[in-house]
């Protein structure tokens, strides 16, 4: 019994040393290790690469970035040719010196035939001379915003698409310009000739932000910038600006219908000095009259119209706000 259990020792020890110095040998296990390693030391000199690749795309799209940033910074100051552009009419600024003249001289008119002083004549033909053309360029190119805003979602999923097809950008962009509705269609027709005089198209898109100042016009032409510069899936970005310009339409409506409330506030406090006023003058005129017959009524109605005027682009300014 002794013997057999030396003996059976001796065989186990045999084997476990077989196991540890042989079989590794024999089942490629030591093979696959020295593989295994190989690759782990190769693995950093690839990560590296992958690094610089991504660092460097990440400075081309820096560098892109601070261009356009410093160009929006020199053209604070908008002339008042492009103003009339923004605003889709086709004046001169002549023209438009023209008209807020005519509209001056029609305010100081009808002011002096109603009241007969001069002074109240003469703000009136201020107000209509420089405001109220002023006011309606702002109206015009408000509505146009809007109008563009509705429609460019839709144009991009119509230029990711056609990139999908395989068609070239530039080709996508031609088929927004042909379909899309005013004033999209007026202004990648603009982008199109801009483009075929010899800028290149990654600046012509970024352009279109001067003609049209709205964030999202800003994001369709640094994607395409960014693009043109330095590479990449230009469907996938595309998509994902679409995505964002929807919700960020949804956010607007989202926030209009959540400010009503303050905005009918607003109104009904802003109109109730002159309703009260009109329903004054309509009951007893004589005992308002003489906010506009008399020199110290008609300061006191000058003082009310600017107060309420402060009053109310006050109350806007807390309503309305960027995002």
């Amino acid at each position: 019994m002794q013997t057999l259990a030396l003996a059976f020792m001796a065989a186990t020890a045999i084997g476990g040393l077989a196991w540890v110095f042989i079989y590794p040998l024999l089942s490629g296990e030591r093979k696959a290790e020295s593989r295994r390693a190989s690759i782990a030391r190769s693995e950093p000199a690839a990560a590296r690469q992958a690094d610089k690749g991504q660092r460097s795309r990440r400075e081309q799209v820096e560098g892109s970035l601070k261009e356009l940033d410093a160009r929006r910074k020199k053209e604070k100051s908008v002339p008042l040719s492009v103003r009339i552009a923004q605003a889709g009419l086709t004046w001169t600024d002549q023209k438009f010196w023209a008209i807020s003249g005519a509209f001056a001289v029609g305010g100081f008119v009808a002011a002096y035939v109603v009241g007969g002083y001069l002074l109240g004549a003469a703000v009136m033909a201020f107000a209509t001379g420089l405001g109220l053309p002023r006011w309606l360029l702002g109206f015009l190119k408000t509505r146009r915003e809007k109008a563009f805003l509705k429609a460019l979602p839709d144009a991009v999923d119509v230029i990711v698409r056609g990139i999908k097809a395989g068609l070239p950008l530039f080709e996508s962009i031609k088929v927004v310009a042909a379909d899309a509705p005013e004033p999209l269609k007026s202004e990648f027709l603009a982008i199109i000739e801009t483009q075929t005089i010899g800028m290149p198209l990654g600046e012509a898109c970024a352009r279109l932000y001067e003609r049209m100042p709205v964030p999202e016009a800003n994001f369709f032409g640094i994607v395409i910038a960014i693009q043109q510069k330095s590479g990449g899936n230009l469907s996938e970005a595309l998509g994902n600006l679409s995505k964002v310009l929807r919700d960020r339409k949804k956010m607007a409506e989202k926030i209009q219908a959540m400010s009503m409330e303050a905005k009918a506030s607003a109104g009904i406090i802003g109109s109730l000095p002159p309703i009260v006023m009109l329903l004054v003058w309509m009951s007893t005129p004589d005992y308002i009259a003489l906010l506009w017959t008399h020199h110290i009524g008609q300061f006191m109605l000058l003082g009310c119209v600017c107060w309420m005027t402060i009053g109310v682009l006050v109350m806007r300014k807390m309503i309305n706000f960027d995002f």
